[in-house]
């Protein structure tokens, strides 16, 4: 297995010790706040069975029918854990509507929340863990199930707050409200979610500081050519594809001119592996002046 498919693996099993966690939690208080949060981690486990099927697809290597690959896998396993979040939003708000109507006092408060404590700081950490390692290895799957864990966490520590506040002031009617605000919180964070990976699925062009840096690295390493025009970026998964026209003067031969293509390309490489390069090579009439000016 490679470093990303462990990491899936890990955050599946941690994902279900989190939920049994939380389990416990409501079973114990019978608050329903606190079933809105293990409602919440059910989503967890699903997102992360789906993130490892993801990431465990999206490394076979390309064929005839995916010559480009099968990045984009991790795509379909991000925007699914957004529906997930929106159905168990919509879950939580019918459970806050009848916990409304007939309030209830947590039993065993304490305990209960102690249990709820233990399974955030577990959560916490593993955000971290998520979002660190999946954005050094390119992953869309890893930084999306970390990034709704990261949402998890605040919602379970406002969750933790809450019910102790409805102990402390026995205003009942608190906790199916801060049910309530967890399913609307979960579902900004499952829009978002969507958002950003409806965005890899339509090709969207890499971030802004991204291709800044891709047109240096052109510029810097493309002398002996005249210009670099119609560049074009897009982000699939861990891929990054890049391309775009080079132009040479009319008397510099092909092997120049592939020297050229090979330094651009190194230098693109070592900056953002693993890169897809097509470079176009085009005689000086075709320069359009506009574009990468080499320097």
């Amino acid at each position: 297995m490679t470093r990303a498919s462990r990491l899936a693996a890990a955050s599946l099993a941690i994902a279900v010790t989190v939920l049994a966690l939380k389990a416990i939690a409501w079973w114990l208080t019978g608050s329903v706040a606190l079933l809105a949060d293990a409602v919440e981690s059910i989503v967890n486990v699903a997102a992360s069975a789906t993130a490892l099927a993801a990431v465990l697809y999206s490394q076979r290597p390309a064929d005839a029918n995916h010559p480009y690959g099968h990045a984009k896998a991790e795509y379909f396993s991000a925007v699914f854990t957004g529906v997930l979040i929106v159905v168990a939003a919509i879950s939580i708000l019918r459970e806050a509507w009848f916990a409304l109507r007939e309030p209830r006092t947590p039993d065993q408060p304490a305990l209960g929340l102690a249990v709820s404590a233990l399974a955030t700081v577990v959560n916490a950490a593993w955000a971290w863990v998520l979002i660190r390692r999946g954005r050094a290895l390119g992953s869309p799957a890893l930084r999306a199930d970390g990034r709704h864990l990261l949402a998890d966490v605040v919602t379970s520590l406002g969750v933790i707050a809450g019910v102790w506040l409805v102990v402390l002031t026995g205003e009942l009617w608190l906790d199916p409200a801060l049910a309530a605000a967890t399913a609307a919180n979960i579902l900004w964070s499952g829009f978002r979610l969507m958002r950003e990976s409806v965005g890899g699925l339509m090709d969207e062009a890499v971030a802004a500081e991204s291709l800044e840096r891709i047109r240096s690295l052109v510029s810097s390493h493309a002398e002996g050519a005249i210009e670099a025009h119609d560049l074009r970026t897009r982000q699939a998964g861990r891929f990054t594809f890049i391309e775009f026209h080079l132009v040479v003067p009319e008397e510099m031969r092909v092997g120049e001119a592939h020297a050229i293509c090979d330094r651009i390309e190194a230098a693109l490489k070592a900056e953002l592996e693993p890169a897809v390069i097509t470079i176009h090579v085009e005689p000086p009439h075709k320069a359009k002046h506009r574009g990468v000016v080499v320097v």
